[in-house]
């Protein structure tokens, strides 16, 4: 597994390379996010790494505003926030800017290895996998879904969800279905987080010819409109 760790404390970074690189797996560290951008810019094919590790505190900007950016260009690769911050508004913000997962300092390492390995399973299931419904496409191994020709401008999350309920469809995805799968990836996902992404993806559907429909107290079904009518 190549991991890429962008964490300007030098203890914390030196203790997780020497965990790391005695587990097998290939960790590039980068104490900036101008560092960050040269480590990802190695590999334009594609990803140049399975997973990265992000502090949010850097000494040349906000790793918020660094994920927000990469997300415009990769959607694939799985974050995990790891930083100081610990209100819930702040959990909130970097899981909606694009994190696949939130873990507040200080932190237990056998927890944050538990969670890297966690998303890559995730990861694995899904790869290659390609869902369609109607005239939307879900594919695993590019991380992004289309409606014709049109990709989707989908967060991790909401790519997530699509997935389920494309996967389950005309067929009914219990609400505790979709809240078990979000919190995998992390254990602060409730209900209310669950419909928040499918509100969302319900907007972002709008045209497609597909919407959401929910059935309170069940779940949700993702149906086509009659006769193929637009949102």
């Amino acid at each position: 597994m190549r991991l890429l760790l962008i964490e300007d404390d030098a203890v914390i970074a030196r203790e997780l390379l020497l965990r790391w690189h005695t587990g097998g797996w290939s960790v590039e560290a980068c104490s900036t996010l101008t560092a960050a951008d040269l480590a990802c810019a190695h590999d334009a094919a594609g990803p140049a790494f399975d997973l990265i590790v992000l502090d949010l505190g850097l000494p040349d900007g906000d790793g918020v505003d660094w994920l927000a950016r990469l997300r415009q260009h990769d959607r694939q690769t799985p974050v995990i926030v790891l930083t100081a911050r610990d209100r819930v508004a702040d959990r909130i913000f970097g899981l909606n800017s694009g994190a696949d997962d939130y873990l507040v300092k200080p932190f237990d390492p056998d927890e944050l290895d538990a969670r890297i390995e966690a998303l890559q399973r995730r990861g694995q299931v899904t790869r290659g996998e390609v869902l369609h419904f109607g005239c939307i496409s879900w594919l695993g191994g590019e991380g992004r879904a289309y409606v014709g020709k049109h990709a989707l401008e989908l967060m991790p999350r909401e790519f997530e969800v699509l997935g389920l309920l494309i996967a389950r469809a005309p067929r009914l995805l219990p609400k505790r279905t979709l809240v078990d799968a979000l919190a995998e990836r992390n254990l602060e996902v409730g209900d209310s987080a669950a419909e928040l992404y499918v509100s969302r993806l319900r907007r972002k559907l709008a045209g497609s010819g597909a919407t959401i429909r929910t059935l309170r107290g069940f779940g949700y079904v993702l149906e086509l409109l009659a006769n193929g009518e637009k949102l």
